[in-house]
């Protein structure tokens, strides 16, 4: 029989694969063990994480103060439903609201349940303040751009390998070029309907593409005119990745809607969150949406922690600092080296884009001699390999990957 204490990395693999669904494509190493910026496979061999589980992990693995936040609350209450109150979910709202900077906090579970319910707020209070006729609300999104994966969110989304097969496909979006001001304007123009304009500060999934300087600033300014709601995803580039608190900090942004997950936990407790201020949030009303697990007092300990932490290590400081450092680098290694023909990204969030076509196998090639290495990244479209570590990561650490991500780039 085997157990854990045996187990090879081949043998967790074949697990895997004989008793899961196949809905990913796993890089082949079985991790067992985190601790800040390092991971260990099942075999004891220790790695960088340069993925942190999609900046989730910004806090770094298995961080003290938050895994004792979550087991001490875990001994005391895991799980109310919403059906009484508890008494960690004020506490928690009213530190999340004044560390954002809004009135109001609805508390989800996930990235994409968080996605669901600024859809829904946003489409609530077109019918209801703004007037728009029922049923007719229309919502802007950006071509290539990546909210999860449920009916509503892969019905705008471009990926054929989120849609294909999975229609019909709910209605009530438009589609625009991405980091395209004049499209922004010709269809907030042209639509009489149009509730909101949901966007990525950085579109991460599409290989870390970062808008043109004051496209954020410039498109909530729009939406302001046309008198839309200007919705915010920071699920993967909020919580001091970018080297701000959030990506829209970069242009002192302020969205109508902010929709947070992943980092909110520091990758120990699925947590997220949708922030809006009260002329916004109050048009939901009990029995109208909510989850039995969103706000319960475990996700609520866990997430004050995860935040209180990033503050009082200066990680947006911290992600500021060495990106640049990072960029800098690689920009020179570019310059001598053919493979990489793009670096780009904010803070700790940035991507080299390899000199080759997207359906070739170099990014994973890539990827998988990295792993021999020492240090774990992950390919998104084909040609593009994403850079995203612990922002707990010291200088003399991040010197060690980028000769690493050198190293391994010059055999090929």
């Amino acid at each position: 029989m085997i157990t854990a204490d045996n187990m090879t990395s081949q043998q967790a693999i074949d697990l895997e694969d004989k008793y899961g669904a196949h809905n990913y494509h796993p890089l082949p190493v079985v991790l067992s063990r985190g601790e800040g910026v390092f991971v260990w496979d099942v075999e004891g061999k220790k790695y960088y994480d340069f993925l942190s589980a999609y900046s989730a992990v910004n806090q770094g693995h298995c961080h003290p103060k938050i895994v004792d936040a979550m087991t001490n609350q875990a001994k005391t209450l895991s799980l109310t439903s919403r059906a009484f109150y508890n008494d960690m979910l004020g506490k928690y709202e009213k530190f999340a609201t004044n560390y954002f900077g809004f009135d109001k906090l609805l508390p989800m579970n996930t990235g994409a349940e968080a996605v669901e319910t600024a859809i829904k707020l946003c489409r609530k209070y077109a019918y209801e303040v703004n007037n728009i006729d029922e049923n007719e609300a229309k919502i802007i999104v950006c071509e290539n751009n990546f909210h999860g994966r449920t009916t509503t969110i892969i019905s705008f989304s471009n990926d054929p390998d989120a849609r294909k097969s999975f229609g019909p496909y709910t209605p009530g979006f438009i589609k625009i070029a991405y980091d395209d001001l004049n499209a922004l304007e010709e269809t907030l123009k042209n639509n009489k309907n149009v509730a909101g304009f949901l966007v990525e500060p950085i579109q991460g999934e599409a290989g870390v593409y970062v808008p043109s300087e004051g496209y954020l600033a410039k498109a909530k300014a729009l939406c302001k005119k046309y008198n839309v709601l200007f919705i915010a995803d920071e699920v993967q580039t909020g919580i001091a990745r970018t080297g701000k608190l959030l990506a829209v900090d970069h242009e002192n942004v302020k969205p109508d809607i902010l929709i947070l997950g992943k980092a909110m936990s520091g990758g120990a407790y699925p947590v997220s969150a949708v922030l809006a201020d009260n002329h916004i949030m109050n048009v939901i009303k009990p029995g109208q949406h909510g989850s039995t697990f969103g706000g319960n007092p475990i996700a609520a300990a866990v997430a004050i922690a995860a935040l209180t932490v990033v503050k009082e290590e200066n990680l947006a400081e911290n992600a500021e600092r060495l990106g640049q450092i990072f960029r800098s680098e690689l920009n020179e290694f570019a310059k001598e080296n053919n493979l990489v023909k793009l670096v780009r990204g904010k803070g700790l969030l940035n991507a080299i884009l390899v000199n080759d076509t997207e359906d070739s196998s170099t990014a994973w090639d890539i990827c998988i001699k990295l792993r021999d290495n020492g240090l774990l990244a992950k390919p998104t479209h084909g040609n593009i390999i994403r850079f995203a570590p612990p922002l707990v990561m010291t200088e003399a650490q991040l010197m060690d990957c980028i000769t690493i991500i050198k190293k391994t780039i010059i055999t090929f």
